[in-house]
């Protein structure tokens, strides 16, 4: 299969997974497997990367709110306090980030540690949904600074392979007090800068594997990617307005435990 093909189907994937609650690196690093688009350092470098092309689809999404936000950055205002909590939740994973990505890189980006991070994660959501409800705070500006540690904490699950960073952080929202779809949303403005920062950090280590044909493809899962999760945004933040996590954690689950007997197999490493 040519490699722009690979990029365009990896690049549905991405969007499709990158802002549900199911994890868009678990879901790559198993697409990637079946299409033979693993092992090399390009590929690694392709899969964090693509996530700019989604994470752009948010900016586009909440460009009015991330407009005013930037026009109230004065302390006190609504727009500082907004973004100072996006930072406090951003750093504990950041930190983290940058001593285990090579070990996380090097023994985690396999089928068979997404497959055991979907079915944990899976059965955590529902925990989590069942222990905190779905009634609590709505705007990501009017969270406390232990609030914004909390789900910057929980946001440090997503560093494993399959845990997937939006459920870590929904879950840690739920915690923390916030109702679903504020927990959503907060998860959506806190993957501005921890993917960001991650595509860049991989984008360079990358950068030398990278040849005509690699940007093509870079290039064609980026724009893939953001198509399809700007709808993806919009269809999850109706969904979550009114309806419980629960199948998408036992979509995790179910699918896990399918990955898992697929590796033990024989079929996916």
């Amino acid at each position: 299969m040519p490699l722009i093909i690979k990029a365009i189907i990896m690049g549905i994937v991405e969007g499709l997974t990158e802002f549900l609650p199911v994890s868009s690196t678990g879901h790559l690093i198993i697409a990637g497997d079946f299409l033979g688009f693993k092992g090399s350092r390009f590929n690694i470098t392709f899969e964090i990367v693509i996530q700019l092309g989604a994470i752009l689809a948010v900016i586009f999404y909440y460009r009015k709110k991330i407009y005013n936000s930037l026009l109230n950055l004065a302390p006190g205002r609504s727009g500082f306090r907004l973004w100072s909590n996006i930072f406090i939740a951003f750093i504990p994973s950041a930190l983290l980030g940058v001593f285990l990505n090579d070990y996380i890189e090097t023994y985690l980006f396999s089928s068979f540690t997404v497959a055991i991070a979907l079915v944990v994660g899976g059965v955590l959501m529902i925990l989590t949904e069942n222990a905190f409800g779905r009634y609590g705070l709505n705007e990501i500006e009017k969270a406390g600074f232990g609030q914004s540690l909390l789900i910057g904490i929980a946001q440090c699950l997503a560093l494993f392979p399959g845990m997937s960073r939006s459920a870590s952080t929904i879950m840690g929202g739920l915690a923390a007090g916030f109702s679903l779809k504020g927990a959503a949303e907060f998860s959506f403005f806190l993957a501005i800068p921890t993917m960001i920062a991650a595509s860049l950090f991989s984008l360079l280590k990358g950068i030398g594997a990278m040849g005509v044909l690699e940007w093509q493809a870079l290039g064609a899962g980026f724009i893939v990617s953001f198509i399809v999760a700007l709808i993806a945004i919009d269809k999850f933040l109706s969904y979550v307005s009114n309806r419980s996590l629960k199948p998408f954690a036992y979509y995790r689950i179910v699918f896990g435990i399918l990955i898992l007997f697929l590796v033990l197999s024989g079929y996916l490493k």
